[in-house]
């Protein structure tokens, strides 16, 4: 079996301890390769890092977290932005809007947000996207930007069959997590009408652990856990599941 993970902070210093052995138990389950996307300036050392240890099964992306969007958001644009022109970076993200715990940056986060779209078009990158308590303002800015020349993964997606599709329509993937195996998480009453082809998988480890593990700090080996379970929801052989969301990524991301 062969998974991706679209999406995990493995360089979070969660894993400091044991961070070596997190990686081998990924790839003893099935999940040969890793997506890592940057948070802010603190993060992106420790990511590269761990890419130079592992260039085999990680693979980086660069962008400016909402969250992290502060007074100075304008100088880390310009540091993350240089970082780009080395080639080296498969995606931007993590990218977006989030007004969930505090909207006083939101003039921020939009401009932020629309300088990295511009990036993603520019460079020809698929996006790795964060939205919380934003989905209006988010895909206002998706409909004005979106020229055929944007891509990418609405990530950790939790919301309604009416904003999937939404999101298929601009032309996005899905990244399903955790969360999609929770009991009151309503993603899975309309999986089986998700275009299987704009499925992705992902983690956001070291956050949101799925059944069996939630409340454990989530790592990359737990995706086959929210692979299952979808695949029993679609009733398809985890195999074939799989091997369709892989090949979804590697299309995605030109791996």
């Amino acid at each position: 079996m062969y998974l991706i993970d679209t999406h995990t902070h493995i360089y979070d210093h969660q894993f400091s301890l044991d961070r070596k052995e997190a990686i081998q138990r990924a790839l003893d389950a099935g999940v040969r390769m890793m997506l890592l996307p940057n948070v802010d300036a603190s993060t992106i050392i420790p990511m590269l890092d761990l890419h130079e240890q592992y260039p085999d099964c990680t693979r980086v992306m660069m962008g400016l977290q909402p969250e992290e969007v502060k007074e100075d958001y304008k100088e880390v644009l310009t540091q993350m932005e240089k970082e780009l022109e080395h080639g080296l970076y498969v995606g931007v993200g993590e990218v977006g809007l989030d007004f969930y715990w505090d909207a006083s940056y939101e003039k921020e986060q939009l401009d932020a947000f629309k300088t990295q779209l511009e990036w993603a078009k520019q460079l020809h990158l698929p996006l790795s996207i964060h939205c919380r308590n934003a989905f209006d303002k988010m895909v206002k800015i998706l409909e004005k930007k979106q020229d055929g020349g944007l891509r990418g993964i609405m990530h950790c997606f939790t919301g309604t069959e009416e904003e999937a599709k939404v999101y298929f329509e601009l032309g996005f993937h899905l990244g399903l997590g955790g969360v999609t195996t929770y009991k009151n998480c309503g993603v899975k009453e309309y999986l089986s009408n998700m275009p299987l082809d704009r499925i992705v998988l992902e983690t956001d480890a070291p956050y949101l652990a799925p059944v069996p593990c939630r409340g454990k700090r989530n790592e990359p080996s737990f995706l086959v856990h929210t692979a299952k379970r979808i695949a029993e929801i679609l009733e398809m052989p985890l195999e074939d599941f799989a091997a369709t969301t892989t090949a979804n990524v590697k299309d995605l991301f030109q791996l």
